[in-house]
């Protein structure tokens, strides 16, 4: 058994999402959001490296010698399947391992709104689940990829940096490459994928304007496209999309984005009220005509309008989400009006008043706060 198994097996006992080792420092576990030192003593360079090096391929090792990052997935001896990336800084090696669920977790068992099993029901078009690092978009779009495979009879095929859950095939033929593994990049994949009679493709991370340009042909050209950004709001994810493609391309963008792109879900993971977990708190966009209207005509700054009344729709605003998961008793108010846009809403809710910003007359957060 490899020693790094050791810190592994401890933090899935204690039900953490990641397990994180440095030099310098004691291993770490995220416990619900927060980072928490595990009673061990400091790591040295040459004691982590030689942890690290147990578990790594001969090319895996040459790439970091070489400088390179490593990302790849992980099963302990003992059970338990990981996300690893491995990295060098100031002090030394360093690496994050994160916790990949051994069964692929429902939309039901998520909590997630009903409209996400409609996104599932589309036959062509670009579904993007976006948020920053960390806030459960692999989950939520495995969850999606479980509900095809359970309902639908498709060919799916999924391009993942590295392969996190693993579905067997049910209904579906699911067939999941891995970026470095079997194909060379995300726009290699999905240039493949196209010939490979594809319904559904899943891009693990539409990371650069070749990705998001041979997604936005797949999604054109009659499959459902579903893919992850690092964007934190619908209206920043349209404009990412606009923004990352050349100039001589913008109209083109904006008039795929206007009839192919057919929802974003943003979310966010914030503490349940009991502190014992994190739940996922989604600002949704389902694209109508008015939305298409507003992304043709450089009008986005008017989509939020158009998120508040849409509820018929599915639709919602992350404040509203926040608002009504704190109004249910579902979440930490003095957690999630860290993630809130006008936070003045949420300071009758809160009860720690250091979280609380200053907020001047206009509403805006004030330095210092």
């Amino acid at each position: 058994m490899a020693r790094i198994d050791a810190f592994l097996k401890l933090g899935l006992a204690q039900g953490c999402s990641d397990v994180h080792l440095a030099v310098g420092v004691p291993p770490m576990l995220r416990m619900n959001g927060d980072l928490l030192p595990i009673k061990f003593r400091q790591l040295s360079d040459t004691e982590l490296d030689g942890y690290v090096r147990e578990i790594l391929t001969t090319q895996q090792i040459e790439r970091l010698d070489e400088g390179h990052d490593l990302d790849f997935s992980y099963v302990a001896e003992e059970g338990g399947r990981f996300r690893v990336n491995v990295f060098r800084k100031v002090t030394g090696v360093g690496a994050v391992f994160r916790h990949i669920p051994g069964t692929v977790p429902t939309l039901s068992q998520l909590g997630m709104p009903k409209v996400l099993v409609d996104f599932c029901d589309y036959h062509q078009g670009m579904v993007l689940v976006t948020g920053s690092t960390g806030t459960g978009k692999s989950t939520t779009l495995a969850a999606m990829i479980n509900h095809l495979n359970e309902t639908r009879s498709l060919n799916i095929i999924s391009l993942e940096d590295p392969i996190e859950f693993v579905h067997p095939s049910k209904k579906c033929q699911v067939i999941q490459r891995e970026l470095n593994t079997h194909v060379r990049s995300f726009a290699d994949g999905v240039r493949s994928a196209m010939r490979e009679d594809p319904d559904v493709i899943l891009v693990g991370e539409l990371r650069d304007a070749e990705t998001i340009m041979m997604a936005m042909t797949a999604a054109e050209t009659g499959h459902l496209v579903l893919g992850t950004l690092h964007t934190t709001g619908a209206v920043k994810t349209i404009d990412r999309i606009i923004d990352a493609l050349p100039g001589e391309l913008r109209e083109q963008t904006k008039a795929f984005l206007a009839m192919s792109l057919k929802a974003v879900v943003t979310q966010v993971l914030v503490k349940t009220v009991d502190g014992k977990g994190r739940r996922a708190v989604l600002e949704i966009l389902v694209n109508n005509r008015a939305i298409a209207k507003m992304i043709t005509a450089d009008q986005t700054h008017q989509i939020p309008s158009q998120l508040q009344t849409g509820a018929d729709q599915g639709m919602q605003l992350m404040d509203a989400a926040l608002l009504r998961a704190i109004q249910k008793k579902e979440i930490d108010p003095d957690d999630a009006i860290r993630f809130a846009n006008d936070k003045r809403k949420f300071q009758r809710f809160v009860t720690d008043t250091d979280v609380v910003p200053l907020v001047d007359v206009g509403g805006n957060e004030m330095l210092g706060s």
